[in-house]
């Protein structure tokens, strides 16, 4: 902003090189560094500090909000478990009344930087069309504010969670959308982005079984006893499930893509260290697909490297299993004793079925949904359905039902139409939300719904990108 008001500085050597560093591998990989840090060693407020830190130099000096991205996609992974409320409300920074206090004085500067930010950028930026997901995103926002119209439970709490809901998934959707100048991002920066937050993510996994009641008295793991300050191991499971896809991008991209499949298994068994039966499931399916769109995407010599990795870690793991036998069943013993037990999720669907039955059109709202959470929440998150279809269904209807198709259907023609590498592995990450959100809620929760507006903006700034180019083309032909 400071740039925008004082044109000369563009020029200067500071500006420039702020300019190529909020842009770089390395910032990425700084910002999912520090949230790994804060989660495990319990430094949120430190972070915090940088992070507005970090966002108000590239708010100010930088031409775009291009910055403040890693930090939106990370910020929600930085509660540590040593503060998670739930589990210790007596001990909890987020507890303390001079703390939130100053949580939302943090905030506050945030919001107005923000503000600021987007209102230069609509002033100087190129003038854009509506975003294109913005009708799918209006229906669906619509549906979740009427959850439980007319049936009885419509409250005021209700709809308030439904407007949280849409907000999560869209707003920095339609913020990135307008505040960055999308002809400078590269197709690969969302991979840059993702890969980082992996990494992070694997750390923050790690330090998980650190955690006292992890190892059982008789020597066994007990995956209840796995959980983060923002969430439990189901939680984890979907983010790292989300950022599988990313490497797989380089893999079908970069020189040596076999390097990045490396990356991508390593990511894999990120996921099945978390324990999270509908992760582990989601996971082995889009690493097929992953797989697959590396072979489509990589160059012809690149394919046999693809090949001949992914074959040998299915080889490595299935060795593993058989040989390592006794090792496995104690590092796995709880998800093992688990096994197909459906924790009471099929009791669940059938009460959401009959919820939507008992109010078809549009649902009895959030707060009368059948489900069940693993802790406490608190007073506002409501019990969940874990299913993302019977959730719908109970909350809001079948009109939450059709306008969640549409919305789909909109995120599908996005990344479908005019197919790119950048786009079909960004959407392998939503894909993955998906899948997981089959058998969990995290579709309904905050924190993977700011990963996946944040995934739909760089699918459609991709986007962007091409259809300048072929604007460009298309005018170079016609002279």
């Amino acid at each position: 902003m400071l740039v925008s008001a004082f044109p000369k500085l563009k020029n200067t050597r500071f500006v420039r090189a702020v300019h190529v560093f909020f842009r770089s591998p390395w910032y990425c990989a700084l910002i999912a560094a520090l949230m790994a840090v804060s989660e495990i060693f319990s430094l949120e407020f430190p972070v915090y500090y940088l992070y507005l830190a970090l966002g108000a130099a590239c708010l100010l000096f930088d031409g775009d909000a291009i910055g403040i991205l890693p930090i939106v996609v990370c910020g929600y992974m930085t509660f540590s478990a040593q503060n998670n409320p739930g589990k210790f409300p007596e001990t909890s920074l987020f507890r303390r009344t001079d703390r939130l206090f100053e949580l939302g004085c943090i905030l506050t500067v945030a919001v107005v930087l923000l503000l600021g930010r987007l209102a230069v950028s609509l002033i100087e930026l190129p003038k854009k069309r509506c975003p294109k997901l913005a009708l799918g995103f209006g229906g669906l926002g619509l549906s979740y504010l009427l959850g439980g119209f007319l049936s009885g439970f419509y409250a005021f709490d209700t709809a308030l969670y439904g407007f949280v809901q849409i907000v999560s998934i869209s707003l920095f959707y339609f913020f990135f959308y307008y505040a960055i100048d999308w002809r400078e991002v590269k197709p690969q920066y969302f991979a840059v982005v993702f890969t980082a937050v992996g990494a992070g993510m694997l750390a923050e996994i790690v330090g998980m079984y650190f955690l006292p009641g992890v190892i059982g008295e008789n020597g066994l793991l007990n995956r209840g006893a796995l959980y983060t300050g923002w969430g439990v191991y189901n939680n984890v499971g979907c983010i790292m499930a989300m950022c599988m896809p990313a490497p797989f991008y380089f893999a079908a991209q970069k020189k040596f893509g076999w390097l990045y499949v490396i990356l991508g298994c390593v990511f894999f068994l990120g996921v099945v260290l978390t324990q999270s039966r509908g992760s582990i499931l989601s996971a082995i399916a889009v690493l097929v697909l992953c797989g697959v769109a590396a072979l489509i995407w990589a160059k012809k010599r690149e394919k046999i490297g693809v090949a001949v990795v992914l074959g040998a870690f299915v080889l490595a793991v299935g060795v593993g299993l058989a040989v390592k036998h006794d090792d496995t069943n104690i590092l796995f013993s709880s998800l093992f004793k688990s096994g197909m037990n459906d924790s009471g999720r099929i009791e669940i669907y059938r009460s959401c079925w009959q919820d939507f039955l008992d109010a078809p059109f549009f649902g009895k709202g959030f707060y009368h949904t059948s489900g069940y959470v693993a802790f406490d929440p608190g007073p506002f998150i409501p019990p969940r359905a874990h299913n993302t279809v019977f959730q719908l269904l109970a909350s809001g209807g079948a009109f939450a039902f059709l306008m969640y198709f549409w919305h789909r259907f909109t995120t599908v023609k996005l990344c479908l139409y005019h197919p790119t590498a950048a786009k079909m592995f960004a959407f392998l990450c939503v894909v993955s939300l998906l899948f997981t959100s089959l058998l969990d809620c995290n579709f309904f929760n905050i924190g993977p719904g700011l990963l996946y507006s944040v995934l739909l903006v760089l699918a459609e700034g991709t986007d962007e990108n091409g259809d300048l180019y072929r604007e460009k083309k298309k005018g170079r032909r016609g002279s």
